[in-house]
């Protein structure tokens, strides 16, 4: 199975700490084995994911102030292939961009940022794919989870994690957790 790994830019601490907190919980709920905050640390958001992985299980790797070229370029030479969401990009549904993203039969390094990206990003020498989930402006975290989504082809939703100390019931209504 592919591994996917999701590199946060350009995480403004005083300003974004809750969306970014809500990337990651997305990349986790949604198949992504990693996330890495590049070029800064906040504590608080680690210390709130190390929890959530502790009580829900994983796996599920948190790493931060790594800056974002080193690990661009490590990646790339594992062999590795970079995908950067953006409006800008190919459309996700009206391209085959996805299927040739799953051909590669790479692991994927996801690419998002929290504030407008340096043009470096749309290279070649940066990025392998230019992804759009649709060609409106929106929001990284949900742009992440559309491609989660349609990369894992809705199987991701119906995972167990390992380890977990706590697991949701589904129900009609209300809500059930069981705990070990």
């Amino acid at each position: 199975m592919l591994k996917i790994v999701v590199l946060r830019w350009g995480h403004r601490p005083q300003r974004d700490a809750r969306l970014t907190t809500h990337v990651v919980l997305t990349a986790r709920a949604l198949g992504a084995s990693g996330f890495i905050l590049s070029d800064t640390k906040d504590k608080k958001i680690k210390e709130t994911i190390e929890e959530v992985t502790k009580n829900w299980g994983g796996p599920f790797f948190f790493e931060m102030g790594v800056p974002w070229k080193k690990v661009v370029k490590e990646w790339k030479s594992k062999t590795g292939i970079v995908v950067h969401l953006t409006a800008y990009g190919e459309n996700i549904r009206t391209s085959d961009v996805l299927q040739r993203i799953k051909t590669s039969e790479k692991d994927v390094l996801v690419v998002i940022g929290s504030q407008k990206v340096p043009k470096e990003f749309f290279s070649r020498c940066v990025s392998d794919f230019n992804v759009a989930i649709g060609n409106q402006p929106h929001s990284e975290c949900a742009s992440l989870a559309v491609f989660l989504d349609s990369f894992f082809e809705g199987k991701e939703l119906t995972e167990s994690f390992e380890k977990a100390k706590m697991r949701i019931i589904p129900q009609k209504r209300g809500k059930k957790i069981v705990r070990k």
